[in-house]
């Protein structure tokens, strides 16, 4: 059972680096000339529609796995790391990139710079890397788990 729930723990954290490879290639790259883009009132993208469940889902499933890998303190390593680089992406959103992400979407587009937009959408590629500690931590996590199966 707990190979299961840090698989799909694994997968989430997986899915979330994806959606965060998705908004920095695809998305990030176009809306800054067309603010609509990233505005769900104006029929753009809503990204709280991705972003809520996925998030929900990863931290639920790895809270489920640390509870269940406790004993085990090869895999509660790696879950720990995955589970503070996780809390520091978090953090760090939800107090700079959320709101101001936000803000962009609720703007009128006669008030913002591309300037400005641009400077989110540079510093907003430096959550990536911790994306990929946590999801490399998650990896290890189910491989130390299945070295023990």
């Amino acid at each position: 059972m707990i190979i299961i729930t840090i698989a799909f723990a694994c997968s989430f954290a997986l899915i979330i680096l994806g959606g965060g490879l998705y908004e920095f290639l695809v998305v990030d790259p176009a809306w800054p000339k067309r603010l609509d883009l990233i505005q769900p009132a104006q029929g753009g993208i809503n990204r709280k529609r991705f972003w809520v469940p996925v998030h929900a889902a990863f931290e639920l499933s790895l809270i489920a796995a640390l509870f269940q890998a406790w004993s085990l303190a090869d895999v509660r390593v790696w879950l720990w790391v995955a589970l503070i680089s996780h809390a520091v992406m978090r953090l760090w959103s939800a107090f700079d990139f959320i709101p101001k992400a936000l803000a962009f979407e609720r703007a009128d587009a006669s008030t913002i710079t591309e300037s400005a937009a641009r400077a989110w959408t540079r510093r907003s590629v430096f959550r990536f890397p911790l994306d990929l500690v946590t999801s490399g931590a998650m990896i290890a996590a189910l491989i130390a788990t299945g070295e023990r199966v």
